[in-house]
């Protein structure tokens, strides 16, 4: 028998391959082994982090709201941070003056069918103390036969909840309480609640109500008895206030932070408790004011942090030490610890999709303002949405945000003239807390230069302040998933982006907006998971061929740069849905059509099917046959393109009609006297937004047919007939801008009962208007009206005076003649027609750049908003 068939190998060979075979697999067991301990080491994390929070799992607590929830309890434990709100002292209440005076008018005045007053806002905000101190009211407590203040929080039993109800009912009006209350089944404990409330007018206080339903349990308890009883909760969720309209009467209060001086007061109250004076030291106001601004108007933060200073010694150094270390000190102190649980309830009653989500807000700076767009594109390109058939993804996201914002996690800093979130951001406590989380679940490590990065873990996003030589090399994780960089004051590196590019291959998300960036080098291909390249704001003029390479790239963001042709290889990104890329030259003189520099693009973007936003395209760089691909782009939700000449008008209108989804379109002409006719046999159906700047022979016909229409901005157009009258009935207008010579008449008349929804008006730069009437009952909702460079117009439209909701009216480089009517200073005969507009500005151009003016206000008699 042959010796080398019966073994396959010879013996030294066979046992070399026994010793490679463990060799070759250690590599793999090591790393599963070490992510077993991680996951170990997270659970016990959890454990620690339970206890030390006391948190109980929901077999132990009973999240159910039905009576039978076995042990569920729906009072404040022992121990909780809550229960300090129940027991505030009157003296010790600050900033609540106003709010108080409207709940009480609330409580005792108006309708006497039963209504609810709910007060919504962020954990810490002071809620409770708020309703607990109009509870308590002596005016109130007269007005009511009987008063129950009951604790809801996010474990209850409906059943123990009404007893309770009942028992502090019957006590607050000295009655017995009724006979085998505990003994009742749940009908007749509803029925004998009601039959008790039925005569009287009750008062009855719910406490931090965390669920929608609420509201289903408890109505049949409390009847409408036409005797004015009332009722109010308080709630972090605006989505539960807005639950009970359903049914009830409902008042929503959403109560604000406290303004800088009661924030003030209410620091020196509790950090100067032991001084004779309550006063603080002139050597420590600097530091002081800076600690009150750090809490952001929270009183809970304030109480927390001043109490915490009263026990420090007043000197600068300690002082200094607590507010730069305050996220270890509300990990770690004893003094903050409530407020950090406070803070927390919120996050953690968050279900897993919008953690993710919440976290996100962590890895921006301090006092950064986010953009909607941003935050919700790099949702997107986590994976955090769910994708759902029938509804786009942005809109998805954007509902992830509104429940951000329902449940006071997430403050809205700017909101555009349709009412959507333009900007927001959280509360710098809030955010210290999330940043905790992030570091407890490897989330995101935040990279500062004194930062050890071989210590990081396995931590899946970086988010960049300082980008030295060094700052990736020093890593040796390569499993990172998304890179932000927010550092606006160094040059990059020049090897930055290529040592980026070559060592985190797994990335999905590479945001570098207004960073100093000036140069993508031609490895950013190897990046072939990446769904999401923010490039806007930056220096960058040229992207690298190997752009194409990039097959999963959803989102590539160059808007504000000087990238102004695009390689060919575009093309191949077939997944890409948003191409925002322009340069819009603010360091200049305004001119409408020179204002924006769009982008060339090459013949074949018609293999772009998934592209949903394009803007701004030259048409005239690939001329007609380019124009023709577009009608292949059949996703299309925003289409800006300019440059266009008046042989393209027919093609772009054919394009324009395949696009059944577009909300949005801007067309710009290559010259002012370029005549572009659009014309559809019918227009996109949902178009939100019109931007037309060309000269037309007459309005076109299908405007005034769309009635999604919210925004509307004509320029050059050369109208001669006023078209108002053709605009006017336009359903959902919110915004119309008419530039440079739209119109060129001298009246513009505004017709009764017309443009019943708008918002803003802008008349700019139409050179022969001189006059403007509007009759009473016309424009009744404007809040903004702006006249800009109409040379003609010397009187202000007394008109003006019949716009009772106008908030502000602005007149920028005006005639003097019209600016002195209006300027009581210079004895203006025609100040009385704008006098009840609380603000009122005047602007002039001072220099040649579009920024380049000065602001001066009319001082009236109506308050600011």
């Amino acid at each position: 028998m042959d010796v080398a068939h019966v073994h396959p190998h010879p013996p030294f060979k066979a046992s070399l391959l026994k010793i490679a075979h463990p060799i070759k697999t250690f590599k793999s067991r090591h790393r599963i082994a070490s992510e077993i301990q991680d996951i170990k080491s997270s659970v016990r994390g959890i454990k620690e982090r339970s206890e030390r929070y006391k948190f109980q799992s929901s077999l132990e607590d009973g999240s159910s709201s039905s009576s039978n929830s076995r042990g569920a309890k729906y009072m404040i434990k022992w121990g909780d941070p809550r229960m300090a709100s129940h027991f505030i002292e009157e003296t010790e209440v600050v900033g609540f003056e106003s709010p108080c005076d409207e709940l009480i008018d609330c409580l005792i005045k108006g309708t006497n069918q039963r209504s609810l007053i709910s007060v919504v806002g962020m954990g810490g905000l002071g809620k409770t103390t708020l309703a607990k101190h109009v509870f308590d009211n002596q005016q109130v407590k007269g007005h009511f036969h009987c008063r129950s203040f009951v604790t809801v929080s996010q474990s209850y039993t409906v059943r123990e909840l009404l007893i309770d109800m009942i028992k502090k009912l019957c006590k607050d009006a000295n009655e017995p309480l009724p006979k085998g209350l505990h003994k009742m089944d749940d009908n007749t404990l509803v029925a004998e609640v009601r039959r008790y409330l039925l005569s009287k007018r009750y008062l009855v206080l719910f406490d931090d109500v965390w669920k929608e339903n609420f509201w289903d349990e408890i109505e049949h308890a409390l009847p409408n008895n036409d005797k004015g009883g009332r009722i109010i909760i308080t709630t972090r969720m605006l989505h539960v206030a807005e639950y009970f309209k359903k049914s009830v009467l409902v008042h929503v209060h959403q109560l604000k932070h406290l303004p800088q001086e009661k924030a003030w007061e209410l620091f020196c109250k509790k950090a100067f408790r032991f001084e004779t004076s309550e006063r603080c030291p002139s050597e420590l106001e600097n530091m002081s004011r800076e600690i009150v601004k750090k809490c952001g108007g929270l009183p809970l933060a304030i109480v927390a942090i001043g109490g915490l200073l009263s026990t420090k010694v007043k000197t600068m150094f300690e002082w200094r030490k607590v507010c730069q270390n305050l996220r270890m000190e509300l990990e770690r102190n004893a003094h903050l610890t409530s407020l950090t649980r406070i803070l927390s309830l919120s996050y953690d009653d968050l279900p897993h999709n919008l953690k993710s989500c919440m976290l996100y807000f962590g890895l921006y700076p301090e006092d950064y303002t986010i953009k909607r767009k941003r935050l919700t594109r790099q949702w997107m390109a986590e994976g955090f949405i769910k994708n759902e058939e029938r509804r786009p993804m942005e809109e998805v996201a954007e509902e992830y945000l509104t429940q951000l914002i329902h449940r006071s996690l997430v403050q809205v800093t700017r909101v555009g003239f349709d009412g959507k979130v333009k900007s927001c951001q959280v509360h710098d406590l809030l955010r210290e807390v999330i940043i905790r989380k992030m570091k407890d679940l490897s989330f995101c490590h935040l990279m500062h230069e004194d930062d050890e990065l071989d210590t990081v873990g396995i931590t899946r996003r970086f988010s960049i302040a300082t980008c030295s030589n060094n700052v990736l090399r020093r890593t040796s994780n390569s499993g990172i998933r998304a890179v932000f960089v927010f550092n606006k004051s160094e040059i990059f590196p020049k090897s930055f982006v290529g040592e980026l590019s070559a060592k985190f291959k797994l990335l999905k998300v590479l945001d570098f907006e207004s960073t100093l960036l000036n140069h993508v080098p031609n490895n950013l291909g190897n990046l072939f998971h990446l769904r999401y390249l923010n490039l806007s704001h930056t220096k960058v003029e040229v992207l690298p061929r190997s752009i194409g390479n990039l097959l999963n790239l959803e989102t590539l963001d160059l808007r504000q740069t000087h990238v102004h042709v695009l390689p060919r290889e575009i093309n191949n990104l077939t997944k890409l849905r948003l191409l925002p890329v322009y340069y819009r030259k603010y360091e200049e003189q305004y001119f409408m059509l020179n204002f924006t520099i769009g982008v060339k693009m090459q013949r074949g973007i018609g293999c772009l099917k998934s592209l949903q936003k394009l803007y701004f395209l030259e048409a005239d760089h690939g001329g007609l046959d380019l124009i023709q691909e577009l009608k292949m782009l059949k996703q299309l939700r925003k289409l800006g393109i300019r440059r266009v000449k008046a042989e393209y008008a027919t093609a772009i209108s054919t394009a324009i009609g395949e696009m059944n989804h577009l909300e949005s379109l801007n067309v710009g002409a290559i010259a002012e006297d370029e005549i572009i006719d659009l014309d559809f046999a019918s227009p996109p159906p949902h178009l939100r937004v019109l931007n037309l700047k060309s000269r037309v022979t007459k309005l076109p016909e299908w405007i005034p047919k769309l009635e999604y229409l919210v925004k509307l901005r004509l320029g050059l157009s050369n109208l001669e007939q006023d078209p108002l009258d053709s605009l006017k009935d336009l359903p959902n207008l919110l915004r119309l801008n008419m530039w440079d010579n739209a119109y060129v008449g001298e009246r513009l008349h505004f017709q009764i009962g017309g443009f019943p929804k708008l918002k803003e008006l802008d008349l700019t730069r139409l050179s022969r208007l001189n006059s403007v009437s509007i009759e009473q009952g016309a424009l009744l909702g404007l809040e903004h009206f702006r006249f800009k460079d109409n040379p003609e117009m010397k009187v202000v439209p007394c008109d003006l005076k019949h716009l009772e909701n106008l908030n502000f009216l602005g007149f920028a480089d005006m005639p003097s003649e019209l600016v002195e009517s209006i300027d009581p200073e210079k004895g203006g005969q025609h100040y009385s027609i704008i006098k009840h507009v609380p603000v009122v500005l005047i602007r002039q151009n001072v220099g040649p750049g579009f920024r380049d003016y000065d602001l001066r206000p009319i001082p009236t008699t109506s308050p600011r908003v």
